[in-house]
């Protein structure tokens, strides 16, 4: 494989660095990588223009092995070697904050849409519980606050490019020569 990739466990780590569930910690290192694989897939498509091609990633590694023959001829032997995942890309490290950030609000969707905040619960007098929909409610807006923050990065991540020193410039210039409006404000 030609060209630099991005392991998906760097995305997997910065997930996890933004959220706390002790359900990760009692998981197997294969479990909790599946788990973490599927909130990765379903957020990828709410990353709407990313710089690279988020539907280029893959789940192997190819091994390219040459053996030299005694007729003077080399034969290659391409070896799938099976690994966690990967992007065929070098992702910048605001493109994996970008997909981090959308892994939370999958995760999120996905403590909705749990059983246990639809079943109806009883407690005693020596228990103290709270209204499943005020929990709801609240998971519910932290949700809409984690895609109002994507949506804001990938706006930042869309008005800016960094130049050939290295330094963050504004994309304005270029939007605006690609505006189907023109000087005037008249539509072409």
């Amino acid at each position: 494989m030609e060209g630099k990739t991005t392991p998906f466990s760097i995305i997997y780590d910065s997930f996890l660095s933004k959220i706390t569930d002790d359900m990760y910690m009692e998981l197997t290192k294969e479990d909790t990588h599946k788990l973490l694989k599927e909130l990765l897939l379903s957020a990828m498509h709410k990353f709407e223009f990313p710089r690279f091609d988020i539907t280029d990633y893959a789940f192997y590694t190819e091994k390219i092995t040459t053996m030299p023959s005694i007729d003077g001829k080399d034969y290659e032997t391409v070896v799938k070697v099976e690994d966690e995942g990967h992007f065929n890309s070098e992702l910048t490290p605001e493109e994996i904050n970008i997909l981090a950030t959308y892994m939370i609000v999958e995760w999120l969707g996905q403590q909705l849409a749990t059983v246990e905040n639809v079943r109806m619960k009883y407690s005693g007098s020596d228990f103290k519980f709270t209204s499943q929909a005020n929990h709801m409610s609240k998971i519910l807006t932290l949700k809409k606050d984690y895609e109002r923050e994507g949506f804001h990065l990938q706006r930042l991540y869309k008005r800016r490019r960094k130049d050939k020193n290295g330094i963050m410039r504004s994309t304005f210039g270029i939007i605006m020569e690609d505006s189907p409006y023109t000087k005037e404000g008249e539509r072409l």
